[in-house]
């Protein structure tokens, strides 16, 4: 039984920045009621209104993973480690976007799989072999029918984007050699969780995987996780190793069970902590708008850091518009000149400058932080202040 347990309002789709301002309208479908929740035998948090694969990830999405130093270093750490832990002859990435993981291995050994056709294009450009498709058995049996099976599968904020997950894994068996690793990275519930970020729900989230609902998910197809490590990308992030249960070569590491226990402990099997958030969810969001009224009626000028699909969510959720954030700035070049849809706050392409004469930083970008306040040491220096609404509303 699924339970409602987070309502975030009507909201845009994350990622289809505008060109121009316009009023987004309910009737024409261009505004979905964000609600989430909680299945009580799976475990699995998951959107109620789940928004067509093809409506979101088309020919002109705007994320690029190798914009961001955080996740280039990310990626090629993992593939130094995928290397020299498993050695793979054909290594498969589902959702390979533009190429910041797989730049790192042979070209001969790796096969992507990207939908959106702006980002397939750079792979193939490249000279890696891309398939410009959606995840789904067809595609499977198509790459089996070419390559036979593939030893590691790896997908990184991808799988939980795709409706029908048992297709997902069904796919993936059917590729996957007996000895073969799938490798998945998502958000972690239970950091979403600890640091009250809602921001993680947008409509290419459909799912936010625990380590709990993922056991229970992958055991219908004979797979079992092995090992699971926790990571900082995206605000918080778990990398689950799997394997097929027949698999005794492997040995199932004890950081599985502790995730597990971990998870159980804080109460992610039981509703009443998903209830508790809800609630917590709308103190933070009155927090956060407190704080940006109080700053406006001294005048200061605020500034958005990092036009993000997670900052889609907060300002449309806490009703923050134009009046209050004079505009973002980013370094993408596919939001530049655009609006933030919903609110059509203003993206300029990010340049020092623009940080002048500027009072306060919302950071749009939260989850990469560190990142930001290195490269801004100027302007924290000319005392210069950012807001976050990450564990809680607060000037940094």
């Amino acid at each position: 039984m699924i339970k409602k347990f987070l309502d975030l309002g009507y909201q845009p789709l994350a990622n289809k920045y505008l060109k121009s301002y316009k009023k987004l309208s309910i009737k024409k479908k261009e505004l979905y009621r964000l609600t989430v929740g909680f299945d009580t035998k799976t475990k699995l948090v998951s959107l109620f209104n789940k928004i067509p694969d093809k409506i979101m990830f088309d020919g002109n999405y705007p994320y690029k993973s190798s914009m961001s130093k955080t996740m280039t270093d990310s990626f090629r750490k993992l593939s130094v480690k995928i290397k020299n832990r498993f050695n793979p002859k054909l290594f498969l990435e589902i959702g390979s976007n533009d190429g910041a993981l797989i730049k790192n291995f042979n070209k001969n050994q790796v096969i992507c799989v990207e939908p959106c056709s702006n980002l397939a294009k750079i792979t193939k450009r490249k000279g890696y072999f891309t398939y410009n498709n959606y995840w789904d058995l067809n595609l499977s049996n198509k790459i089996k029918s070419k390559f036979n099976t593939v030893d590691v599968i790896y997908s990184a904020n991808t799988l939980t984007h795709i409706n029908d997950l048992n297709q997902v894994f069904k796919s993936i068996t059917n590729l996957l050699t007996q000895d073969g690793i799938l490798i998945i990275e998502d958000p972690s519930f239970l950091e979403c969780i600890k640091k009250l970020s809602y921001d993680q729900f947008y409509n290419e989230h459909i799912y936010i995987f625990s380590a709990l609902s993922v056991k229970k998910l992958i055991n219908e197809f004979d797979l079992e996780l092995f090992d699971i490590e926790k990571l900082d990308t995206h605000g918080g992030s778990l990398r689950y190793y799997i394997k097929r249960i027949n698999n005794n070569k492997i040995k199932i590491k004890d950081t599985v069970s502790k995730q597990i226990s971990t998870e159980l402990k804080f109460g992610l099997a039981n509703f009443l902590t998903y209830k508790k958030f809800g609630i917590s969810v709308k103190k933070s969001k009155n927090d956060l708008v407190k704080i940006f009224k109080r700053l406006k009626d001294k005048n200061k000028k605020i500034i958005g850091y990092g036009a993000t699909a997670k900052a889609c969510t907060i300002l449309n959720y806490c009703n923050i518009g134009n009046e209050i954030i004079d505009y973002f700035v980013d370094t993408t070049p596919d939001k530049s000149n655009r609006f933030m849809p919903g609110k059509n706050i203003k993206i300029k392409k990010y340049k020092k400058t623009l940080l002048n004469n500027v009072d306060y930083i919302y950071l749009g970008a939260w989850n990469f932080k560190n990142e930001i306040f290195k490269k801004e040491r100027q302007f924290i220096k000319n005392n210069g202040r950012f807001i976050t609404h990450v564990p809680k509303p607060k000037i940094i």
